[in-house]
């Protein structure tokens, strides 16, 4: 058998009967049978169906499988409105420490005070970047955060007797944005989008009233702008009796040089996997902590992390405080995911504050940057800028152009960019842009790596004037070639029998 043939194979394939990558030694205790210890319900019928294999081959199976999928150690990884910078490998070690790593979360207070006071100096960091005095960790993702945000809105009015049903989100916002809606119990009201990009204040007007409960607002917004009207805004916002909520989302393009809280934001949420350098993804843990004002602090989720001053002079204590009569309650297992924490704390003080505020204003200096590198005539005639303004950490460009004139649409675009080792940038949102393609370079990338991005879509743009057939069909490097995602969406197989 050939090499490439070998590789083709599965693991079961390479299952051999009796083969064997680890032996037990014995356990030096009597041996009981499996009877005398499991109830008849909870034994097998047949032996569980597991390839029998060597060691070798369990590690090139691994292996193998992690060079199938694009990562950001492998290459450039523009996706728009999800910042995708590189994760210091010190980080990781932080994490790995025993007393990070190997802490019950069952482990009495008294006895994790070290973890504590990490948690309780993260909030205060975090509501410092936000501008709001009180933080949960608790929320194990933006969504959930999100959640978090509404569940709390909710909890607001009721204690004041109000119970209101609408919650406002423009055009432009996070899918997630409405699906939280929906799921907090509220109806969806769609904020339409001004001319210059921001939010279209009649529309806001029109739609603020008594009975909404919330507007969810992403400053800068999708479409990679600040809304310089923010402060107006918030008034029509407040002016009702309702909560602004803040889409951390693109939090990484103002940390240090503006906070949602100044700006006139109730209730924020933070990704710690966009800004603060938490590994992204991959099904692994997440973490959405939560900053809010002091109207809506009585309601934060419980127990939440307090510092505890001393009255024998032997210094601060930190607790889980669970006397919160007003909260809504937990919102997960034990205080979030604690390994997130360490992470991004170890960041945020590898930085400080004046590294973060020029990690964000080096982020939105490469974005425009780029922004201005693909203005390139080869390349803006078919791809221009959606808004010709100055843009914040991220722009979006439409496709619109490339798909009149060479026949080739954004998916094609982004399909064929693989076969250039970059991954695609985010494609068809924001939904109100045509063939939108949305970019974020962030700041963890170098001037180099911007301007080989650059001249590879004028490629692509220049060999689909010429054969659009090549891009139509890409990829062609990839470990699989064009799958049918629609169909894969409307038809899933997501168990195959053996």
């Amino acid at each position: 058998m050939r090499p490439a043939e070998e590789q083709t194979l599965t693991i079961y394939e390479r299952s051999q009967e009796g083969r064997r990558a680890f032996q037990a030694p014995a356990a030096g205790v009597p041996e009981t049978a499996v009877e005398d210890l499991l109830p008849d319900w909870a034994r097998r019928e047949a032996p569980a169906e597991l390839p029998e294999i060597s060691e070798p081959e369990i590690v090139r199976h691994y292996n193998n499988l992690s060079k199938k999928n694009f990562d950001l150690d492998t290459g450039f990884y523009p996706l728009g409105s999800c910042t995708m910078k590189h994760n210091p490998k010190v980080n990781e070690r932080v994490a790995a420490l025993p007393g990070h790593a190997r802490l019950h979360p069952l482990q009495d207070a008294e006895y994790a005070q070290g973890a504590l006071e990490l948690m309780w100096n993260l909030q205060g960091a975090l509501g410092e970047v936000a501008g709001l005095p009180h933080v949960s960790l608790q929320p194990s993702a933006g969504s959930h955060g999100e959640l978090a945000g509404l569940l709390l809105t909710r909890a607001y009015h009721e204690d004041r007797g109000e119970h209101r049903h609408k919650v406002l989100t423009p055009d432009t916002a996070h899918g997630t944005n409405p699906a939280t809606v929906t799921m907090a119990g509220y109806d969806v009201v769609k904020v339409g989008t001004a001319p210059d990009g921001g939010v279209d204040l009649d529309d806001l007007r029109s739609k603020a009233d008594e009975d909404v409960a919330c507007l969810m607002l992403t400053n800068p917004n999708t479409l990679g702008l600040f809304d310089e009207n923010i402060t107006e805004i918030a008034k029509i916002v407040h002016e009702v009796g309702a909560t602004l909520y803040y889409d951390g989302a693109n939090l990484n393009a103002v940390m240090g040089r503006t906070r949602p809280g100044d700006m006139g934001f109730d209730i924020v949420h933070y990704n710690l996997h966009k800004t603060f350098t938490q590994p992204h993804g991959g099904g692994g843990p997440g973490a959405g902590p939560i900053a809010v004002s002091d109207r809506i602090e009585p309601y934060l989720p419980r127990p939440q992390v307090v510092r505890r001053e001393s009255s024998n002079g032997q210094g601060p204590s930190f607790d889980l405080e669970f006397d919160r009569p007003k909260s809504i309650g937990r919102l997960r297992g034990f205080q979030g995911n604690y390994g997130v924490f360490v992470r991004s704390y170890a960041y945020i003080l590898s930085l400080g504050g004046d590294g973060l505020q020029e990690a964000s204003e080096t982020a939105v200096l490469n974005a425009n940057y780029l922004l201005a590198r693909l203005k390139d005539p080869g390349v803006a005639e078919h791809l221009p800028a959606a808004y010709d303004r100055v843009c914040m950490h991220e722009f979006v460009l439409s496709g619109a152009p490339m798909r009149k004139h060479l026949g080739l649409k954004t998916l094609d675009l982004a399909k064929r960019l693989l076969d250039h080792g970059f991954h695609p940038p985010t494609v068809y949102f924001p939904l109100l842009v045509d063939e939108a393609l949305l970019v974020e370079p962030t700041e963890t990338e170098t001037k180099e790596t911007l301007h080989a991005f650059a001249d590879v879509l004028a490629e692509i743009l220049r060999e689909g004037g010429e054969d659009p057939e090549i891009a139509r069909n890409a990829p062609y490097s990839t470990p699989v070639r064009r799958l049918d995602e629609a169909g894969a969406a409307k038809r899933p197989v997501v168990r195959q029998e053996l």
